[in-house]
Formats: structure tokens, C-alpha cells, sequence
């Protein structure tokens, strides 16, 4: 075929029929593009504002929504309650039992809150707030091994209410914040907390509602204001305790006869030096003068340290560490290492010793209660010296302080030293406690 025989074509202009053709084509992509483009759009939106549905398949394994609680007042809503010492509440164990009916979570255990505090200035004594600090961590460290709230006040919550009169405010106050809690443990900022392992006994007290140390024939027979202390002790969280807060608080200086009742526990209390009204001699006075109302439900607490007196305690402090440290050799359940949170069987396998062969000689003292020392103030009572209370509050918080420290592998080999002094690891000082 010859060249000239060849078709010839415009390559410069395509024919009519395609130009048609590739309109039609570019329409309808723009088209589809831009409707799939306003499908997503809308789809996206209908998403964030309306999620779907789990599939029906998988509706039994999701956890079931539970229906909004009602809205139902409780005592909170009364523009009458009041927290104040001498706003007296009515029908408390009714409306603690209804707080509780909407709050089923915190049903069905006796829980507990320690209440502790201080005053709201620095302390005089140059090392009144370190001890102060120390005290603090020493119960928050047995609160958190317990499992128990604490609220620690440095305010002064009624300005009458001074000096050891000042916890009954924060007590009867903590009582109302937490209704969830069957008992208010008050400890004094000078108790500090010496046997982290011990548990309080509270099935022991199921028929009772104030627990203090104390011997009841030094307060029924001798009269003595010192035959039990309030520097520590427990408290229901009932009608009963909130009327005898209100009836205790009668003595104190926010009362218009304070002068006169510090003249009467006086002459009743033959031992009492001082003519000022008391806390402590108060609640003697009440168990003494006014019993058949009071007495039942109080049980006064001398079969262990509840609240140990310091003079007796510090200089033993030495050889009971010797003496648990000799147990933990002989006993290899005792020696195994074990996490803070998963001590509840290595107190309860010392609860088990202690109590078929340690006398309460050799027993670690729960509570050693520096009363007369005044650490913060620094005026400590004139038969101690202020070395020998210093001393000796340093070495009951190592002593507790070491307990706490064993289950992070450390220890102080020395009660007396300082706690920035020596440290040691267990691990490398004394393996066979904890390494068999």
C-alpha cells in the first residue's frame, strides 16, 4: 500500500463523537465525587452526635447500666444541722442508717477514721514541727497498712474550745462528714503509734461505745484523774456519742460555769493538782457522778497499750526489738519478704505468737503517749528533763518507723540515732530474716 493510499486524519481535532463522549465522563465524575463527598460528611456528623448501638450479639458481655439513684435529701439537705459543738443532733442513727440505705458501697464493715491534730501556729519549740511532721507520717503509715481514712486538723475550730478542748469540735465534725464510719479514733499528736501490726480489737467492743485506757478502781475506788486518759480513744459514730460530747463539752471553757466545774473536779478528784475543769477528769466525773447513764457503753481499755505511758516504755524498746528480731530467726514464716499491701497474713501469723508466748512485757506497745512532754510548746512537766523526752520520742518513732520500713528492704540498726544517720538494707545486713 502506498503511502497516499493511507487515510488521512486531523490530528489537531478529534472527531465530534469523542468530545461528546469525555464531557459526559468528566460530568459525571464531579458529580459522584461531590454526592460521596456529602454522604460522608452527614454520615461523619450523625456519628459524633448519635454513636451506634453495640451489636445485639455482644449486649450480655457489657456490664448493665445501673438506674440513676433518686434524688433523695438526706440530713445534709437540713439547713439546720449543724457541725458545731452545742447544735445538738436529733435522730442521728436514723439518718445515718438512710445515708447509708443510698450509699449500699459502704455498707457492711466497721470502718474507721482517725482523727488527729494540732495547733494552727509554728511551734515554739525549735524542734516542735519536725516531731510534729514525724508524728503525722508515724499514723498515717498505720492507717494506710489498716486501711483507715484520717483527717488531721491544725485549725481551731471553736476559739473557746482551746488547748485539749479543741479535739471535740473535730471529733463530733468528723462524725457528721463521714457518716460511712462505725468509729472516730482520736489520737493526740503527742501518742505516737508503736506496733504497726497490731489490730484494733473492735469485735471486742461490739457492745460498747467509748473505749479509753484506764483501770476502773482508780477511778471508782481512789478517785484519781489520771485512772484512765483521753489523749486517745475510740467513739462511736451514734446518737449515743453525740449526746455525750455535748454533755462532756459542759466542763470546758465555752461554758459559763467553767470556773466552777474546775472547782468541783477538784474536790472530788483528790489527786488533781490544779483547779482548772479537765477533759479527762470530766469524763471520770460523768462515769463517777452520773454512771447509770453513761457507764454500759463505756469500756475502759487496760489489757493492752491503748494508750502507753512513755516512761514506762522507751528504755524497753531496745530489747523488744532484739526480742522480735530473735522470733523472726527462729520462725521461718516469719522471715519470708512480702509486700506492704499483702501483710495481713504476716500480722496475723505475729498476732498468733504473741499471744501463746509473749507477755505484755516483751509485746511491742501499741501506743506510747508522750503526755507531759509538749514537744511543741517545748514547757514539758518539770520531773522530765526536755533531753529525756526528746530521746525518747525519737526512739519510739524509729521503733514504729522500722516496722514500716522493713517491707522496703531497710531498717535503723540504732533507736537513738537520728533518722538522717544510719540506714541499713536488710538484704545486705541481715539475710537470714528474709531471705530463707
Amino acid at each position: 500500500m502506498n503511502v497516499s493510499d493511507t487515510p488521512s486524519f486531523d490530528y489537531q481535532q478529534k472527531p465530534k463523537f469523542r468530545q461528546k463522549t469525555s464531557s459526559f465522563c468528566s460530568d459525571f465524575v464531579i458529580f459522584f465525587g461531590g454526592t460521596l463527598l456529602a454522604f460522608l460528611l452527614i454520615l461523619s456528623l450523625w456519628c459524633l452526635t448519635s454513636p451506634p448501638s453495640p451489636p445485639s450479639s455482644f449486649s450480655s458481655s457489657l456490664p448493665s447500666q445501673s438506674p440513676p439513684k433518686p434524688d433523695s435529701t438526706t440530713f445534709y439537705d437540713d439547713p439546720d444541722l449543724g457541725y458545731t459543738i452545742g447544735t445538738w443532733v436529733q435522730n442521728w442513727d436514723d439518718k445515718r442508717k438512710q445515708w447509708l440505705n443510698l450509699h449500699p458501697e459502704f455498707s457492711g464493715s466497721e470502718r474507721v477514721v482517725m482523727v488527729s491534730g494540732s495547733q494552727p501556729d509554728p511551734c515554739k519549740n525549735p524542734l516542735g514541727d519536725h516531731i510534729l511532721l514525724r508524728s503525722f507520717k508515724n499514723k498515717v503509715d498505720y492507717c494506710r497498712i489498716h486501711g483507715y481514712d484520717i483527717f488531721y486538723n491544725n485549725v481551731l475550730l471553736d476559739l473557746k474550745m482551746f488547748s485539749y478542748w479543741a479535739k471535740y469540735p473535730v471529733v463530733k465534725a468528723a462524725m457528721i462528714a463521714h457518716p460511712e464510719a462505725e468509729w472516730i479514733w482520736w489520737v493526740d499528736s503527742d501518742a505516737f503509734i508503736t506496733d504497726m501490726d497490731f489490730n484494733l480489737p473492735l469485735e471486742k467492743y461490739k457492745s460498747h461505745n467509748l473505749i479509753i485506757h484506764g483501770w476502773d478502781h482508780l477511778v471508782f475506788q481512789k478517785k484519781s484523774w489520771t485512772g484512765l486518759n483521753a489523749g486517745v480513744f475510740l467513739i462511736r459514730n451514734c446518737q449515743w456519742s453525740m449526746d455525750l460530747l455535748e454533755r462532756w463539752v459542759k466542763f470546758g471553757p465555752s461554758s459559763p460555769e467553767y470556773k466552777k466545774w474546775g472547782e468541783i473536779q477538784k474536790s472530788i478528784f483528790k489527786d488533781k493538782s490544779f483547779p482548772e475543769a479537765d477533759d479527762q477528769t470530766g469524763i471520770a466525773y460523768l462515769m463517777v457522778k452520773e454512771g447509770e447513764r453513761w457507764n454500759e457503753k463505756i469500756y475502759l481499755e487496760k489489757g493492752y497499750y491503748f494508750e502507753g505511758y512513755w516512761l514506762e516504755i522507751v528504755d524497753k524498746l531496745e530489747n523488744i526489738t532484739a526480742y522480735y528480731s530473735k522470733i523472726e530467726k527462729r520462725e521461718r514464716r516469719l522471715r519470708r519478704k512480702n509486700g506492704e499491701k499483702a501483710g495481713k497474713e504476716y500480722r496475723a501469723q505475729w498476732e498468733e505468737i504473741r499471744e501463746k508466748e509473749m507477755g505484755i512485757e516483751m509485746k511491742r506497745p501499741f501506743i506510747t503517749h508522750f503526755t507531759g512532754c509538749e514537744p511543741c510548746s517545748g514547757k514539758h512537766n518539770e520531773k522530765y528533763s526536755r533531753e529525756a523526752c526528746l530521746k525518747g520520742m525519737n526512739m519510739a518513732l524509729n521503733f514504729g518507723d522500722n516496722q514500716v520500713l522493713r517491707n522496703f528492704g531497710y531498717f535503723r540498726p540504732y533507736l537513738a540515732h537520728k533518722p538522717r544517720q544510719t540506714m541499713r538494707s536488710i538484704i545486705g545486713s541481715i539475710p537470714l530474716m528474709l531471705l530463707t
